[in-house]
């Protein structure tokens, strides 16, 4: 029994045409290919979260380095210029590279037992 306004076969769809399909997904490859191009000519080597990095590579540095200071003459030397001299001998290695008055800030909070202001999803 067929109720009135009910289709009794199945109805096939067909999408679009392989012309269509190829324009798009090539638009969408050219695009993309544009948005990464910008990206690479805006950050080169440097990612775009680089701050962050340079500001937790010092952080973490200077924690470790509290935490290991039984007499407190290290965490005193890192405090009077101390993270400075470690940044120009070159102990802030490549995080340091992406900016270096980051690293130095982290490197400060660390020593002074500072939570980091750079945790969390949204800082």
């Amino acid at each position: 029994m067929v109720l009135l306004g009910q289709q009794t076969g199945l109805v096939r769809h067909r999408g679009p045409s392989r012309r269509k399909l190829t324009v798009t997904l090539a638009a969408i490859v050219v695009l993309a290919g544009a948005l990464t191009a910008v990206l690479v000519r805006q950050y080169n080597d440097r990612p775009p979260w680089g701050d962050d990095i340079a500001y937790e590579g010092g952080y973490l540095l200077a924690t470790r380095i509290r935490q290991a200071d039984v007499s407190g003459e290290r965490t005193k030397e890192l405090l009077s210029g101390g993270c400075a001299r470690m940044l120009a001998e070159g102990f802030g290695g490549r995080r340091a590279t992406h900016n270096k008055g980051l690293w130095v800030a982290g490197c400060l909070d660390g020593a002074t037992g500072h939570q980091s202001a750079k945790q969390g999803l949204f800082h």
